[in-house]
């Protein structure tokens, strides 16, 4: 009995034992919080932000660069009372939300450092700095801010602001306090141009007081400045573009056909990047957002409009390719295309060629070619016919988000054959019921940015390259896809025709206002129907005809006739880009003192 005793007093010993063992070897090995902890107490871990790389145009300018800044920390156990009112004075902020800003201090820790006030500007800093003395327990923190050479290019270029929890939460490389690129350059590029962030590692005592490196920086790691990025810009051509588009609403994109690259890509209004720096931007951004035209909208790339004349063109190459009409097809217009008692009118009358419709941009002519396209026996039905003539339309880009490195693309309306099945009832619609989009109106609905990619394309005789805003990164290529030619399937001989009918709308038709002296320009004309207001004005054009160095698509909302407004900033655009100079001063006059935002504010 005294030796069963025995034994079992030795297990639960034993086991005791074991368990002692266990949670020592669990407290001292596995977990790792008690020794964090510990090391929280001795280590004080700082962090090395690096400089975001530079932006700079296609020609070397600068566009983008950092600037010194600083942020204000505060150790809420070592500061003794202050002059409020004095330092808030010299931060250039409320003495409410400073206080606010300190109790969130307290409350997170009372002896560990924490930021009170962010990106402290450098007029700001050298004040302060001399001040700084005045009030102990206060430190700062040396940061780099985005500074924008040009007041100009800002949706294309983007700005940075910190990070929230939620974006912190999926990429876990950033931390609370850390910066990102938002739209644009900064954005698209934000892994390149962020750099690496550096650790510094210091020894401090029971009060966080800085006592030295540890092991002389031995554990310390530097920052790496993030890569430099040359952008396809030509900023000179974009301050121009955003000069002729002032008080205006509307965009202009202008791409080399040969490459892809976006010359320029102005949405108007816009607004300083500047404007988004620092802690400026608290102000600046609600201001911005609730601006009623939308200075943060990129119009160029986010805006859907219907094509209107400009998509003739590409419904006379599908034409073409289909084989229902040849480059001496001819239909009669006798002031527009009559459907029953529905009229599609016209300015033109008579019967007109494949190039002379295009010279004169005759509805009538178009109506006649689609119900050939949608009609054509060899699809036997008009929902097949209508999803080849849908494809082809997107081969040219048109309809579909176009995969560029600017992140903020829509995609626009290109409806699919279920569309009209779900809408009309299957077999029950044809070319008649559709015919509005003959003449790129209807539903339709295309980018700027897509219709200067489509006229592109018409440029290169049928094909284009992604356009991209990037150039080279340092240190690296830009991703492949940009070098990839995307065919349209169109035979190359066709193009000449729709050319040379572009290149008579702007020699004896309605872009006449685009010419430039020395250059064949061919362009097209087109006016949106706008059911809110006065029509939109539009023209895409591309310069010289042969060897074509620039294409261009032009839309100013509520300008009316395409050859009003759109055409004339068109041909100065490709006489500034081409010439490096402009000749017809009173035409650029005229467009700049044109005010439409008082005619749009009218229409609202």
């Amino acid at each position: 009995m005294y030796s069963n005793r025995k034994y079992i007093i030795s297990f639960i010993f034993g086991v005791i034992a074991l368990i002692y063992i266990y949670k020592l070897f669990t407290i001292q090995v596995l977990d790792m919080s008690y020794k964090l902890s510990a090391e929280s107490n001795v280590f004080r871990k700082v962090v090395d932000y690096p400089a975001r790389g530079l932006v700079f145009d296609r020609n070397g300018k600068l566009l983008v660069y950092n600037e010194s800044s600083y942020d204000l920390l505060a150790t809420p156990n070592r500061v003794p009372e202050f002059d409020t009112a004095d330092l808030c004075e010299i931060l250039g902020t409320s003495v409410e939300s400073f206080k606010a800003e300190f109790r969130k201090a307290i409350t997170h820790a009372r002896y560990k450092e924490s930021v009170i006030f962010k990106q402290i500007p450098k007029h700001r800093y050298s004040y302060l700095q001399e001040k700084l003395y005045k009030f102990p327990g206060f430190e700062l923190q040396k940061r780099t801010a985005r500074k924008y050479e040009y007041n100009a290019a800002a949706q294309v270029l983007g700005y940075v602001r910190e990070a929230d929890p939620k974006y912190i939460e999926a990429h876990p490389y950033y931390k609370p306090g850390d910066y990102i690129g938002v739209a644009g350059i900064e954005k698209s590029y934000e892994e390149q141009l962020r750099g690496q962030k550096g650790l510094k590692i210091y020894i401090v005592d029971v009060k966080n007081r800085v006592q030295g490196s540890y092991k002389d920086g031995e554990y310390d790691t530097a920052a790496v400045v993030g890569l430099n990025v040359t952008s396809t810009l030509d900023i000179d051509l974009q301050l121009y573009g955003e000069k002729l588009m002032q008080n205006k609403v509307g965009s202009i994109v202008a791409i080399e056909p040969a490459t892809g690259e976006i010359l320029a890509l102005v949405s108007s209004p816009g607004y300083d990047p500047n404007l988004l720096v620092g802690s400026d931007m608290a102000i600046n951004y609600p201001k911005l957002i609730t601006d009623p035209y939308k200075p943060m909208y990129n119009r160029a790339l986010m805006a859907c409009y219907p094509p209107g004349s400009t998509f003739k063109t590409i419904n006379a190459l599908i034409g073409l390719q289909e084989g229902v009409i040849n480059q001496t097809s001819s239909f009669p217009c006798n002031g527009g295309f009559r459907l029953g008692s529905h009229v599609v009118k016209c300015h033109h009358g008579g019967s007109l060629d494949l190039v002379s419709s295009i010279q004169h941009s005759c509805n009538a002519y178009y109506c006649h070619e689609f119900t050939k396209i949608i009609g054509d026996p060899k699809y036997k039905r008009a929902d097949s016919a209508y999803s080849n003539w849908r494809r082809r339309v997107q081969s040219f880009g048109l309809g579909t988000k176009l995969g560029s490195d600017l992140n903020q693309e829509s995609g626009g309306i290109l409806y699919s054959k279920n569309y009209y099945n779900k809408f009309y009832g299957e077999g029950h619609w044809s070319a008649y019921t559709i015919i509005s989009l003959s003449i790129g109106q209807g539903e339709l609905g295309f980018t700027p940015f897509q219709i200067c990619n489509a006229c592109a394309t018409i440029a290169n005789r049928g094909y284009y390259y992604i356009p991209h805003i990037v150039k080279k990164v340092e240190s690296g290529d830009i991703d492949k896809r940009f070098y990839e030619k995307h065919d349209t399937g169109i035979e190359k001989d066709y193009f000449e025709t729709v050319i040379q009918g572009m290149y008579q709308v702007c020699e004896m038709g309605t872009g006449r206002s685009a010419r430039v002296s020395g250059v064949e320009v061919c362009g097209k004309t087109g006016t949106a129907q706008n059911p809110h207001g006065k029509d939109h004005s539009i023209f895409e054009a591309f310069a010289p005809r042969d060897n074509p160095k620039i294409a261009i698509a032009v839309y100013v909302e509520n300008g009316g006739f395409g050859a009003t407004y759109a055409a004339p900033i068109a041909g100065l655009m490709i006489e500034k880009y081409l010439k490096d100079t402009v000749t017809r001063k009173d035409v650029e006059e005229r467009i700049c003192k044109a005010n439409l935002l008082d005619i749009d504010a009218q229409m609202k």
